[in-house]
């Protein structure tokens, strides 16, 4: 049995190794001819939207998948008329735009913080007035990793920031005026908040409905990219937990959605506010391949294959530390008790995700002192090793990690 997955990164890696245990077999699709999923396994070099190579990448497959959520729509539909394609394209229109993903988010009770659309210079000043200052602009498409994203707090960072983005409100209906619509619209004002910790949760949804819930895990971003990833999140208020899972149950039913999804939250004073969601497996879930009975990668497969979903629980405590633009020596993570490394087999360069290591503990306790315990190469700020309680900064809403 073949699976096709869109995209060839290191999620599509990592789905790959999953599988090959349960008897898949993959194809990828991918525009780079140096995506990591070439040492591993069968790839198709081509655009997304050359609908020959579609067609010659869907012939024999059981299914097709994605590893991110930047895949064009119009792809999935092409492939969705020749093979199934889960999660369903319905779900990847909705999170390729924010407007569209806050509008359902508000539709299913889900609570955010507040937000305006932005279809030109008019309609930023009104929602300015609106949400008032301190404010976040972002784009409503693309832009992950802290990419696409202002942060205005005074009228002077207005004023940069409509120099800096005039142009991008050329040829949108309205650009003139306040006229637009919500679909036009190429950026979004969030209201700035303060929250305690960010969270997230991953859900996961098989074919026939059944659904389960990892537990929440806390994140910690640097320079907008995700360093950090607590598992399960500590001094976790079992409420919070049950509201996570609540709102991301009717996110997974509102588009019958199959396979696993991550909604990221902030918590504040006591409560969730949604910011983004991912159709994907996440990498706030890497934890889950040494941490929990199954892994976010297994339990993506089985639900898209409507197999028996795997057990979600965790064996203990972990701790998952992204390694961006460099990475140590091999030996010396290996050396780290408890320690597992995980190599993505791409060329360092600033900015970009090389790998990841995951820390495996018995208590939260054990876990913090492992944590101290890193090398020097992990002591860098960048790395947001804090590990104590309470409230840890006030921020932005971040954006979807990769």
């Amino acid at each position: 049995m073949t699976i096709g997955i869109l995209g060839g990164g290191q999620l599509g890696y990592m789905l790959a190794l999953a599988g090959y245990p349960l008897g898949l077999r993959f194809r990828f699709l991918d525009p780079s001819p140096e995506a990591p999923v070439g040492r591993i396994a069968q790839r198709v070099t081509a655009d997304f939207d050359d609908e020959a190579a579609l067609e010659k990448f869907a012939a024999g497959l059981e299914l097709v998948t994605y590893e991110f959520e930047n895949v064009p729509v119009s792809a999935t539909r092409f492939l969705a008329e020749r093979v199934p394609v889960f999660p369903p394209p319905a779900a990847l229109e909705i999170a390729q735009d924010r407007l569209q993903e806050k509008a359902l988010f508000r539709k299913l009770g889900i609570a955010t913080t507040e937000f305006a659309p932005v279809h030109n210079i008019a309609a930023l000043d009104a929602a300015i007035a609106k949400i008032g200052l301190p404010a976040v602009l972002k784009t409503c498409r693309l832009g992950y990793d802290g990419k696409g994203q202002w942060m205005l707090r005074s009228a002077a960072d207005v004023a940069r920031l409509k120099t800096e983005i005039g142009e991008s409100f050329t040829g949108v209906a309205g650009s003139s005026g306040t006229a637009g619509t919500r679909e036009t619209a190429p950026f979004i004002l969030e209201r700035f908040i303060s929250f305690t910790r960010e969270l997230s949760i991953l859900g996961v949804r098989a074919r026939n409905g059944e659904i389960a819930f990892y537990p929440l895990v806390e994140n910690r971003h640097h320079g907008g990219i995700l360093r950090l990833s607590l598992a399960p999140a500590p001094a976790l208020d079992a409420a919070l937990q049950t509201q996570a899972e609540e709102f991301a149950r009717k996110a997974l039913e509102s588009v019958d959605y199959a396979g696993v999804l991550a909604i990221e939250f902030f918590e504040c004073d006591g409560r969730l506010l949604a910011n983004e969601m991912a159709p994907r497996v996440h990498n706030s879930g890497h934890w889950s391949i040494e941490g929990a009975i199954t892994s976010q990668f297994e339990n993506h497969l089985r639900a898209i294959l409507d197999l028996p979903l795997g057990s979600t629980k965790a064996t203990g405590f972990a701790a998952m530390l992204n390694l961006i633009g460099e990475s140590p020596e091999t030996a010396e993570i290996l050396a780290i008790p408890g320690a597992h490394l995980h190599l993505y087999g791409k060329s360092p360069r600033p900015g970009r995700k090389l790998g990841h290591v995951t820390l495996c503990a018995a208590s939260f306790e054990e876990l913090s002192a492992s944590l101290r315990a890193l090398p020097p190469f992990f002591q860098q700020p960048e790395f947001c090793l804090n590990t104590e309680g309470g409230p840890q900064r006030a921020g932005t809403s971040q954006s979807r990690s990769a």
